[in-house]
């Protein structure tokens, strides 16, 4: 499984990397999350699914 955040999308509220903090980081510019790596181990992947379910503008995409 493969991620990405959708910066044009992105609000920065911070959801995605309080659910799954080994897989994104905020941005001390404006808070806005991207991905550590666009591949997600095996173990990460029911963490990212629920980071992509809590994004309030579905902002991660997953593939």
């Amino acid at each position: 499984m493969k991620v990405r955040v959708d910066p044009q999308i992105c609000q920065g509220h911070t959801l995605c990397a309080m659910t799954a903090p080994d897989l994104f980081e905020l941005s001390d510019i404006d808070g806005h999350a991207s991905a550590v790596s666009e591949d997600v181990p095996a173990d990460q992947e029911t963490l990212a699914k629920e980071a992509a379910r809590t994004c309030p503008e579905q902002a991660i995409i997953l593939f």
